[in-house]
């Protein structure tokens, strides 16, 4: 399950499912980074923090970045939405408990909400 609310520039994201970690994840981008699905309008280099609440995590994470990608509409397959480079070497903890839940389907063929 994916659920995304915003505030200004501050999104609230869930991700509850490892097939919509597998979707949403961009391990391609420095830093990594994410691709939250909204309809709402955001500029490439917007600065933005998402507050995100990850699978089993008692905690959510707080990862500022920036936007780095946008489909403004469906495409196909692919949900409207942005794209959220991590700006932090200081998210790096979220990186790698993303990839530890990612472990084994990284190099997957399947393809993803980016690629």
């Amino acid at each position: 399950m994916i659920e995304t609310t915003s505030s200004e520039n501050t999104l609230f994201h869930t991700i509850t499912d490892k097939n919509d970690l597998y979707d949403a994840y961009m391990p391609f981008v420095i830093n990594g980074g994410l691709f939250i699905s909204t309809n709402l309008p955001y500029e490439m280099g917007q600065k933005v923090s998402l507050v995100l609440t990850l699978m089993d995590e008692i905690e959510p994470f707080t990862i500022s970045g920036k936007v780095i990608w946008t489909t403004p509409h469906s495409e196909g397959y692919r949900p409207s939405g942005i794209g959220i480079q991590f700006n932090k070497k200081d998210d790096i903890t979220v990186r790698n408990k993303i990839e530890t839940y990612l472990a084994g389907t990284l190099l997957s063929d399947r393809s993803t909400f980016t690629m």
